[in-house]
């Protein structure tokens, strides 16, 4: 393993690893095994369908069940430990990087799978763009650390050169570097192939080759990160690597790095739904310091309104009391007093700082806890559950990739929770294990 020190590296450091992955043989299928990172299974319902799937299914490593964190963390652990010794996971005979596609009717992602070393946001590698909550770095930190383990990979970005460049000749420009190997890997049998219930196909090829390894290795030594998901575990994978003696395994993280010129990411939102505030409170709360619309459904007909709200400035759709209404045009003055304004514009004006900043801290007085709001991806789910329960949904609409790393490279984070990049790796395709 590379032990160079933290400080000596100026671009991404990605090195192979022996991937720890499901023996086909072993399991129902490859798709039946796999889930979502674990901040975007819905529980209970979605954590109850995946443990139902298959009973070796990742869930029962990313969120074990138990009475207490300890036993919880002890559970993955032995569980592992246990996969390990029977031979439904085992790791591959040679270290390697992995080429990861992702395909759906609508997009076609590629990457390089890897352990990177970490670096500090200060260091301008890898940049984050939101903040974290302690607990939730805390809960990462003490699985971790449990089971010895990258369990899933975070999704980084970064800017490869411009496909739909031109040459001196007038054609075309190909890829090169790291995307460049990615591109003819793809065309070779893969290890494996999966369709998960959502729809996408994933196929998965080890690169092993030195002289493809260095290729990659070389392009990427010149560029920085964005983190695009995985805020919480790269915190996680800092703060375990301050906790363990230099140098080891604990100086990387597993990570998909994906060429976004190539390979654009979809940027969704982020949804919060206020387990304690009904929807006609949040309302008669907002007074005359927002304009408030009631816009037709059915969902997808009121996300469209949003979006064309949101266009013209901060705009968000509430909804929990079976109707949709459109909260936007917020009052100068009020911005005024309760945006902070050491920022850039670009910040003061995201609609994630406006609600959390302006609506939450301010007009709502809600805490940024778990007990008083929740974080949900699937916008549906999160108007059923607001129904069901009788909250009130905040539905988003998306910021665009540009924005996010133009703050990033600014060093300035948004509001924790502000995008949601994907599509997100499937987790429990290929494993990290630090003790190999």
């Amino acid at each position: 393993m590379n032990t160079a020190g933290h400080n000596d590296v100026t671009g991404l450091d990605l090195i192979p690893f022996r991937g720890v992955r499901y023996v086909p043989e072993r399991v129902g299928s490859l798709a039946a095994v796999t889930s979502p990172p674990y901040d975007v299974v819905v529980r209970p319902d979605g954590l109850l369908h995946l443990e139902s799937a298959d009973p070796h299914n990742i869930v029962r490593l990313i969120l074990p069940q138990a009475t207490t964190p300890e036993a919880r963390n002890q559970q993955a652990a032995d569980t592992l430990h246990t996969w390990l010794a029977e031979g439904v996971l085992a790791p591959d005979a040679e270290p390697s990087l992995y080429v990861y596609e992702q395909q759906d009717s609508e997009i076609l992602q590629r990457g390089v799978i890897g352990a990177l070393r970490l670096s500090e946001a200060a260091d301008g590698i890898v940049l984050p763009h939101e903040g974290v909550m302690p607990h939730v770095v805390e809960d990462r930190a003490a699985l971790m650390e449990a089971t010895s383990a990258n369990l899933e990979p975070l999704l980084l970005t970064y800017r490869g050169n411009d496909p739909h460049g031109e040459t001196e000749a007038g054609t075309e420009a190909e890829p090169d570097g790291a995307t460049a190997v990615v591109e003819r890997i793809a065309h070779r049998e893969p290890l494996l192939s999966t369709t998960t219930e959502d729809g996408f196909h994933h196929r998965l090829w080890a690169v092993t080759d030195p002289a493809e390894i260095a290729e990659i290795q070389s392009d990427l030594a010149h560029h920085q990160a964005l983190i695009a998901d995985g805020h919480h575990r790269w915190a996680t994978n800092l703060r375990l690597r301050a906790e363990h003696p230099s140098p080891s395994a604990w100086d990387y993280g597993l990570v998909l790095l994906v060429d976004t010129v190539r390979y654009p990411l979809r940027v969704r939102s982020i949804h919060r739904y206020l387990h304690r505030l009904p929807v006609s409170d949040a309302l008669a709360a907002l007074g005359d310091s927002f304009r408030i619309r009631t816009v037709e459904g059915p969902l997808d007909h009121a996300l469209e309104a949003l979006a064309e709200a949101a266009g013209k400035g901060n705009a968000f759709l509430l909804a929990g009391d079976g109707a949709f209404h459109l909260v936007d045009h917020p009052s100068p003055e009020l911005l005024a007093r309760t945006v902070p304004n050491e920022h850039p514009v670009a910040w003061r004006t995201l609609d994630a700082t406006v609600l959390h900043s302006t609506l939450l801290d301010h007009v709502w007085q809600i805490p940024d806890t778990p007990d008083h709001i929740a974080y949900i991806h699937d916008t549906a789910a999160t108007v059923e559950k607001a129904e069901r329960d009788g909250g009130t949904a905040i539905l988003m609409h998306p910021v665009r990739e540009e924005v996010v790393r133009d703050l990033a490279r600014q060093g300035v984070t948004m509001p924790r929770k502000s995008t949601s990049f994907g599509p997100k790796p499937a987790t429990g395709l290929v494993l990290r294990d630090l003790t190999f």
